[in-house]
């Protein structure tokens, strides 16, 4: 059996200093944990995102004069730029702590379901769909890509993840069963970038399959029509359409208010649009469900674009909240409503919990 080969180092006097396999063992274990934790940390704490937000945050605290920015109550408030970009009384709810460790419990579990479904359903979806169309058109064209079909191709790709988001999202709220695992993200009384990982460990794999599933009807149309030979516009390495979803993501769990234009919002889901999804007035329920267009919402007749400042109170309404406050509540809370409607005959309502509007400021 081969020896590894002796590690060494060289210490300030330029001479080498001999690392044994104990201190070398434990070196690499430290880079693997770290390469490890950095790949798991959220996409909205990278350090790249956290400053763009802090920035494009400040410069709404500059041009409102300290307005724009809500509080854990979802009312607007006026704050010194501290309080506006960081407020005590968000960061420091239960919520947000419950935000935390529904993140550590779910990437603990998705090990055992995230690798199966990527490796099976996109690749899968894929192939069914090059098949597909070589039995009904024939042999590929095998057209020649160039940067405009490479950009096209990211539009597409957009669109279908944009609608089968829009669609899973939709018949979470619309099926009593599935509302049951979905309303733990619903459950936040804030907004922080935690809460866009806030999710029940069995939702996790749906979001997974039916992104794969998005992605695989593109992959597939594309690679039909140019023989395999086409890739996805990128800007920095990320997918040029991508970067609407990830500039857009990281202001749709953040309270501070990022308004589009009323015409653009029409076309694009504005950060705030998002807030209105997360409120349990009845007027805001059932709203704003895909994640980037607004395209599908309209169709579907589910746009609603906020006035400034509209208040939203977020969570699931008073009268059910306090079942859903701590870690554990959330984690057993579907099993506890099937249960309810298996045994109980009671079928929890997939919307607010209070069917009164609170008062308006």
């Amino acid at each position: 059996m081969p020896m590894p080969a002796e590690a060494t180092t060289k210490d300030p006097t330029g001479t080498e200093e001999i690392v044994g396999p104990f201190a070398d063992l434990i070196q690499r274990l430290g880079g693997d944990a770290w390469d490890i934790a950095a790949a798991n940390i959220p996409r909205d704490l990278h350090w790249q995102t956290v400053l763009l937000t802090a920035t494009i945050a400040a410069l709404i605290w500059m041009v409102r004069s300290g307005h724009g920015s809500k509080g854990a109550d979802g009312r607007e408030r006026r704050t010194g730029l501290v309080q506006f970009l960081l407020p005590r009384d968000i960061y420091t709810h239960m919520s947000a702590r419950v935000d935390i460790w529904l993140w550590v419990i779910e990437r603990v579990l998705r090990p055992f379901w995230a690798v199966a479904l990527l490796a099976t359903v996109g690749p899968t979806t894929e192939q069914s769909v090059i098949g597909f169309l070589q039995w009904a058109f024939g042999a590929t064209p095998a057209l020649q890509p160039n940067y405009g079909w490479m950009l096209l191709y990211s539009l597409v790709t957009l669109l279908c993840y944009d609608f089968a988001f829009f669609s899973i999202h939709y018949t979470m709220h619309r099926v009593p069963a599935l509302w049951a695992i979905h309303k733990v993200h619903h459950t936040a009384e804030v907004l922080t970038p935690m809460t866009r990982t806030r999710e029940h460990v069995l939702a996790g794999p749906i979001w997974a399959a039916g992104g794969a599933l998005s992605f695989g009807v593109a992959a597939g149309l594309f690679a039909y029509l140019f023989d395999g030979g086409i890739t996805a516009a990128t800007l920095f390495n990320v997918g040029f359409f991508s970067l609407l979803f990830g500039f857009n993501g990281s202001f749709r769990h953040y309270h501070v208010q990022f308004h589009y234009p009323v015409w653009l919002s029409k076309w694009l889901h504005s950060p705030v649009m998002h807030h209105i999804h997360h409120s349990y007035l009845p007027k805001h329920w059932d709203t704003n469900f895909a994640a980037v267009t607004s395209i599908w919402d309209r169709l579907f007749n589910t746009l609603y674009i906020p006035d400034k400042d509209e208040y939203t109170p977020w969570g699931i309404g008073p009268e059910t909240q306090a079942q859903y406050r701590s870690s554990w509540q959330n984690l057993v809370g579907p099993f506890r409503d099937w249960y309810q409607m298996l045994f109980g005959g009671k079928t929890p309502q997939a919307g607010p919990a209070s069917a009164a509007e609170e008062a308006q400021p």
